[in-house]
């Protein structure tokens, strides 16, 4: 049997060994190859696989490009959190700057109800004459009511605005504590923002405060700058939160100062237009009370120009009486005033002839008398009546200095440039010291 196998040489046809010994010689020959053969597929895939010598190299590198990667990333979101947070610290500087607004306006809404409480106070010091509730006293109660309604409106905006403040600051303590825990790997890279570039654009603040979140307003937290987050990634859940909540945050803050402003503006000029119609219905009163004073002073004028005709005519009339009624003394009397001169007692010689003299004297100086005390009674109603002419005309003029004493007040006071002093934080009753002191006629 003629036995083949690569690198070793046929054997001659005739042997002498026996078969069992030369099978195993072939067996271990057959092994011995077929270790050659693996040992020489080994070599060759070891070259294809086998790292090379620059393994430690080649690992150091790839850990550093993706130590590079993961702190550019992380540096990217933690710049687009401090973005943030300045808008946020922004907003609350300009929210506080409304809240100090809305705090001023509301003093001078309660500037303006002290105002109003004074002017009814002022009006209180009017003459009984003059208290009938008028005009300008239903001008002054419905500017208080308005001024009520604006002050409970600016309150609650206000409360609502302070609450914000404090969900703003919420907001800025998160973000500040996400850019403090992501900030950790940043030890080696510079923090420029410059160096942040997204979307070929550099991620800087000067397009406008707001561009930003009107761009990344998606209805998931994923950002096309940062991508989605990731528990384990540069981007996690709760920087996605912070920033998430700041972005509404400053939106809703931006919409509250927008607020903010329309109410203001809106209540002064409410408020504006209500002193306005107070002023003008106080205006109007004087003027109503001035030309009521001319005409009682007319009238009055009439009543001392009526008294002293009537004076004149009782004088006259007493002076007529007393010389119907002749001298005291008869020795007084000349003959031709006697009742019996010689001219009666020659006629009364016949009888029959009476004359009506005597009578006729004494029946004008009844009248007289009459008369006398008619120009007398109404000397006394002329009098009553200028009394009340007098006293009418005092108590209008006082009430036309007291509401244009209002006026006045109202007008120094209407651009509340003056302090709500204690003194003047009084109630009503106590105000009556403020009206200046007018001298009745």
């Amino acid at each position: 049997m003629a036995v083949t196998t690569r690198g070793v040489l046929p054997m001659a046809t005739a042997t002498i060994g026996p078969d069992s010994w030369r099978d195993a010689t072939v067996r271990g020959i057959k092994v011995a190859q077929k270790v050659v053969d693996k040992s020489e597929k080994g070599a060759i895939l070891g070259k294809q696989l086998d790292p090379l010598p620059t393994l430690r190299d080649n690992c150091a590198v790839q850990s550093n490009t993706t130590i590079h990667k993961y702190v550019r990333e992380v540096r990217m979101v933690v710049v687009s959190l401090r973005e943030y947070l300045l808008d946020t610290n922004e907003e609350i500087k300009s929210l506080i700057r409304g809240k100090e607004a809305l705090e001023k306006a509301l003093e001078h809404r309660r500037k303006d109800i002290l105002l109003n409480q004074q002017s009814t106070a002022i009006r209180l010091t009017r003459p009984p004459r003059e208290k009938i509730l008028d005009g300008a006293d239903e001008l002054l109660h419905a500017e208080l009511k308005h001024l009520l309604k604006l002050k409970k409106t600016l309150e609650a905006q206000l409360r609502e605005t302070q609450k914000h403040l404090q969900e703003l600051d919420g907001v800025r303590k998160l973000l500040t504590a996400v850019i403090q825990e992501r900030s950790h790997v940043m030890d080696l890279i510079t923090h420029a923002v410059s160096s942040v570039t997204a979307n070929g654009r550099l991620s800087s603040r000067r397009e406008g405060r707001y561009s930003r979140q009107e761009e990344m307003r998606p209805e998931s937290p994923s950002n096309p700058m940062l991508g989605e987050p990731d528990p384990m990634g540069p981007y996690t859940p709760d920087a996605a939160k912070a920033i998430e909540e700041a972005r509404e945050a400053n939106l809703k803050s931006a919409a509250l100062r927008r607020a903010i402003k329309d109410s203001i503006d809106k209540t002064t000029m409410l408020q504006q237009a209500a002193h306005r119609s107070v002023n003008d219905g106080l205006t109007q009163k004087l003027a109503e009370t001035i030309t009521m004073t001319q005409h009682l002073q007319v009238s009055s004028g009439e009543n001392r120009a009526a008294m002293h005709r009537a004076q004149r005519w009782y004088d006259t009339t007493d002076k007529a009486r007393t010389i119907t009624m002749g001298p005291v003394s008869s020795s007084d009397l000349t003959t031709r005033e006697r009742l019996d001169r010689p001219l009666v007692r020659v006629y009364q010689r016949h009888p029959g002839n009476q004359l009506p003299e005597t009578h006729d004297i004494i029946s004008g100086q009844v009248d007289l008398l009459k008369s006398l005390k008619a120009t007398s009674r109404n000397l006394g109603l002329l009098h009553l009546a200028r009394m009340r002419l007098r006293d009418d005309i005092r108590d209008k003029k006082v009430g036309a200095d007291v509401d244009a004493h209002i006026v006045r007040l109202r007008r120094r006071r209407g651009n509340h440039r003056w302090v709500m002093e204690g003194s003047e934080a009084q109630i009503p009753g106590q105000l009556v010291a403020t009206r200046p002191h007018v001298e009745c006629p």
